[in-house]
């Protein structure tokens, strides 16, 4: 625990109650958040996608890279202690060894969502209504355009 927290000593920690909004979607502050104590879950609309327990955890990492508001809710599920750098784009620009872990979390989340739509595509891709998983990896494999923007880019009227 101490090793994920050491980087980030020098900055305040905020204390949160179950309940207390740590980020919300579409909010622009611009702050990276280091979980030391406590649960966290991330919401994306109505929807939990996540829950975040492990000390050195960072909340709002994409938005202080991609410079866009925060693209979840990030809310304590219990009383939960939290390290706070106001300016998050401004700290990973002056600290090379936080930018590295920040780099090596989303490489790691990133090759687990990437093993999974892997699962899906062998396990779903040619079910009958399920084509479309292999349609959606497949696009999501040879995407070589401008980075992507907020939201969903899905067809509201899909043929299927």
């Amino acid at each position: 625990m101490t090793d994920h927290l050491a980087p980030f000593a020098d900055l305040p920690e905020v204390a949160f109650a179950a309940g207390d909004v740590v980020v919300r979607e579409g909010g622009t502050e611009g702050a990276l958040w280091v979980l030391v104590s406590g649960a966290l879950q991330v919401r994306k609309g109505a929807v939990v996608v996540n829950a975040v327990t492990r000390p050195g955890a960072l909340i709002g990492e994409i938005s202080a890279l991609l410079g866009r508001p925060y693209g979840a809710t990030v809310e304590a599920t219990e009383p939960s202690v939290m390290r706070c750098a106001a300016n998050g784009p401004a700290l990973l620009a002056s600290n090379p060894a936080i930018a590295r872990l920040v780099a090596v979390g989303l490489a790691e989340r990133l090759d687990f969502v990437t093993s999974y739509l892997a699962d899906l595509k062998q396990q779903y891709g040619d079910a009958p209504g399920l084509t479309m998983v292999s349609d959606v990896l497949n696009r999501l494999a040879l995407r070589q355009t401008a980075p992507a923007r907020p939201g969903s880019a899905r067809d509201p009227q899909p043929d299927y």
